[in-house]
């Protein structure tokens, strides 16, 4: 690969015509052309959709993705690309199914003790249960055995920091194709 800048032409003119040094620029040229390339094209390599796979996972890391590492690349694209609006919506209802959708393909069941009220009446009944909890199901066609581990991360990452929870793998079809509307 040649060098965009080959170094020996910005060499003083006693070295122009030394073929020894013009040769060993020549090697330095070879080593920085693959330099000058990221740089000439930076603003690829934080673009989800045009970077290295590589560098896609690292990517991953640094905006906080939850992935395993087993997931394919569109899928670990996806997951770059909507980091920061599922860090928006962390700890609702909404981006707990998104988080499990983008990992698994399908929406999760999801069931949670809590809930919003209001009256006019003072000391009306409060929503929900007495109990917090949280619990988390997802229907796959073929589950494999690490299925339940990475839906335990994934929950345990995308809910409310507060509650309890369980999360579940079922065998099945999915039962919803969409994500639901709420928080």
């Amino acid at each position: 690969m040649a060098s965009p800048h080959p170094l020996g032409l910005a060499l003083p003119a006693v070295y122009a015509d030394d073929d020894l040094t013009q040769r060993f620029v020549t090697g330095l040229d070879a080593m920085l052309a693959p330099v000058f390339n990221v740089l000439d094209c930076l603003e690829a390599y934080f673009d989800p959709a045009l970077a290295p796979a590589d560098f896609v996972d690292w990517l991953a890391d640094w905006v906080g993705a939850e992935l395993d590492g087993r997931e394919p690349l569109e899928v670990r694209r996806r997951a770059v690309a909507t980091a920061a609006s599922l860090h928006r919506r962390r700890g609702t209802r909404h981006g707990l199914a998104e988080a499990v959708r983008l990992c698994f393909g399908v929406l999760p069941e999801i069931t949670e003790s809590g809930g919003a009220a209001w009256s006019a009446k003072p000391l009306g009944p409060f929503p929900g249960t007495p109990r917090a909890a949280l619990h988390v199901s997802v229907r796959l066609r073929a589950p494999e055995p690490a299925d339940a581990h990475r839906l335990h991360a994934v929950v345990a990452a995308a809910r409310p920091a507060h509650l309890p929870f369980t999360a579940e793998v079922l065998t099945g079809a999915p039962l919803h194709s969409s994500v639901p509307e709420g928080n």
